[in-house]
């Protein structure tokens, strides 16, 4: 039930219990912002400085977006400190984000006294109430003696089963408080159970339905990141031989060159892995949890095909598609059962039918995306530009709109957790914070942070934060003087009325420059090569803005309210 505690108790203040507590939990950063309410576990942090990296940011939403940025790519909880009231409520956006993408988060907020809950005293706010349903557990802690236990059971239900964020809010009499102080890490919660059990005889119904298949089609989710399943993937495809292809999140999963990755699902994804969802004979999902934008439609999704769907969480399963066969658990463990259970196969007709939708998505989108023959810079060329010089070695941050899809379409991986995006939510001002934090997570890799001028302009802030940092992030700003995906849709769905999309942008150099960022712009073909070289050799942050042409669009497109096999390539009007 337990770990190990400490060897003696020791009488201290709450506050100082917070930090000893995280010490515990073998924390080594933190994302904060000081305020009256919690000023007690900053003045404790004080004397433990050394300790910690603590990142201190522009704004509170920074802090918790910097924080699943470093989650994301460390696979560790990312740790957030901020205060009560507005300090608290400016987590909500990132708490949300993190909820629906499954990032493991401990933010601790500070709450007025005890003795003043209920009584609208300065910033004080239901941050508990608030929160609830956007966490996974949230709790409030009115005495010094409960911190450690409830920092305990913070890491363990954040970091175990599904992950997700967690809330405690610490009110200010518990942080002066005193308590004799002894720490036991947590790993075990009775009324809590993480991974349901395992049920061999669903193992054996899904093989049972692959050996039969003649066109099988595997469909992977972050799932497999989260349980640190990559190689158990390739074992289980490369033995059956079942053609795949990656959510969103699920990107980096499988590396892009493997012969047995199709690309990416969904809206926005590739030809051919839509197409054949609707052609399947059998379709495995794979820790995802068929989100709307991968399966549009629902009446027309995939109706020819048996579904088997290998998930930790059991609310997913049936939730939007009825499985025939729901394998249960952490798929760093079903996955192995599995694959000792299906048949080696061949379904190499079946994968050349991939193929050839993939060279008619290279002739109608991908060539004119990624070497366009207009005079106007596309966000294709920059992004495909930018992968071959990195050589699919580096991290893909996006904010949200054309950007994003632009990068997930065209950004090539090699290594796992090589992408951090808001998916489930679509937070447009994720971008700059969450490069920030992957880059403190992974100092040792490139980092490059690709957002919109409209997303930006929402926290850039926090290059205040990359500067006092020195993280050498590097930013690459594609702007095209649109809120570009909101745009897109007014272009082909509402006759071109651009209502309020325009943007009148700052000088984005001038801005660097305060921020004391080197920066350079681009307006010209003839200058990309040369400047994308330079940022990549700078030794620190960098700001790259690239001028790219206005109306550009992302293709593919599934329309709203389409089948997934009725996507269109090109804009017909």
């Amino acid at each position: 039930m337990t770990e190990k505690k400490t060897k003696a108790k020791m009488r201290i203040t709450g506050s100082e219990a917070v930090i000893r507590s995280l010490m515990h939990e073998n924390v080594d950063t933190i994302f904060g912002f000081p305020g009256g309410a919690i000023m007690p576990v900053y003045d404790a942090l004080y004397d433990f400085r050394d300790k910690f990296n603590h990142v201190l940011v522009r704004h509170e939403q920074g802090a918790i977006h910097a924080a699943q940025g470093y989650a994301r790519v460390t696979g560790k909880v990312g740790t957030v400190i901020v205060t009560s009231g507005p300090g608290a409520t400016n987590l909500t956006t990132g708490l949300a984000d993190a909820m629906i993408d499954s990032t493991p988060l401990v933010c601790i907020s500070g709450q007025v006294s005890a003795a003043l809950l209920g009584s609208d005293a300065f910033q004080e706010t239901d941050v508990v109430g608030i929160t609830m349903p956007i966490t996974k557990w949230n709790i409030q802690v009115n005495a010094p003696e409960e911190i450690p236990d409830a920092i305990a059971k913070a890491y363990y239900i954040a970091s175990s089963g599904r992950p997700g964020p967690v809330l405690i809010d610490i009110a200010k009499n518990a942080q002066f408080g005193e308590l004799d102080y002894e720490y036991t890490r947590c790993n075990f919660i009775r009324s809590y159970r993480p991974e349901p059990p395992l049920e061999p005889s669903a193992i054996d119904a899904a093989a049972n339905i692959i050996n039969q298949a003649k066109k099988p089609f595997a469909l992977i989710g972050q799932g497999i990141l989260l349980g640190s399943a990559e190689k158990e993937l390739q074992a289980f495809l490369e033995k059956a031989d079942i053609p795949a292809a990656w959510t969103l999140l699920g990107l980096s999963a499988l590396p892009t060159s493997h012969p047995l990755n199709m690309g990416m699902l969904g809206m926005h994804g590739n030809y051919a892995p839509n197409i054949k969802t609707n052609e399947c004979d059998v379709l495995i999902a794979i820790g995802m949890r068929f989100d709307d934008r991968v399966t549009s439609d629902l009446k027309k999704y995939a109706r020819q095909a048996k579904m088997i769907h290998l998930e930790i969480d059991p609310a997913e399963v049936n939730k939007n598609v009825k499985a025939d066969v729901a394998v249960l658990g952490n798929v760093k463990d079903t996955l192995p059962l599995l694959t000792k259970k299906i048949k080696s196969a061949k379904h190499a007709e079946w994968i050349g039918e991939f193929r050839e939708c993939s060279k008619v998505e290279f002739e109608k989108v991908i060539k004119h995306a990624v070497h366009p023959e207009k005079k106007g810079l596309t966000m294709g060329e920059v992004i495909n530009l930018l992968t071959e010089k990195t050589n699919g070695e580096a991290i893909l941050v996006t904010d949200v709109g054309q950007h994003q899809m632009m990068g997930a379409r065209y950004f090539k991986f090699n290594q796992s957790r090589s992408i951090v995006t808001s998916g489930g939510l679509g937070t447009m001002g994720f971008g700059i914070p969450a490069a920030l934090g992957a880059k403190i997570g992974r100092p040792d890799r490139t980092v490059i942070g690709i957002v919109g001028d409209g997303g930006f302009q929402m926290t850039m802030q926090e290059l205040g934060t990359v500067y006092q940092t020195g993280a050498a992030v590097k930013i690459v700003l594609l702007n095209n003087n649109y809120l570009g995906m909101v745009r897109q849709w007014q272009e082909l769905f509402f006759d071109k009325r651009y209502s309020f999309t325009e943007l009148t942008n700052p000088d984005f150099m001038k801005l660097a420059e305060g921020f004391r960022i080197e920066a350079t712009k681009v307006t010209e073909r003839s200058e990309l090569n040369a400047s994308i070289n330079k940022m990549l050799e700078h030794n620190g942050p960098f700001l790259l803005e690239v001028v790219v042409e206005k109306e550009g669009n992302v293709f593919p497109m599934v329309p709203t309210g389409a089948a997934v096999s009725e996507m269109i390539l090109e804009n017909k009007s």
